[in-house]
């Protein structure tokens, strides 16, 4: 793999860890529902989803500390 194919992927991992920061962030702020938008699909999260958002945000900043 070449560097600039490692920065692309740095680039995109760090994109979702702000789109998941950012519907974790709201709904911990007392948002009910959240629609959250990865760039490939958009889904709907709740506070009963939290805990999920917590673990996909382990493993992407996982991801980029690897990368």
């Amino acid at each position: 793999m070449d560097a600039s194919y490692i920065q692309g992927r740095i680039a995109a991992t760090k994109a979702l860890i702000e789109a998941y920061e950012a519907a974790a962030l709201a709904l911990g702020n007392g948002v009910q529902s959240y629609t959250l938008d990865t760039g490939q699909t958009r889904q709907i999260v709740t506070r009963a989803d939290v805990k999920e958002l917590n673990e996909t945000l382990d493993s992407l900043y996982n991801r980029c500390a690897t990368l």
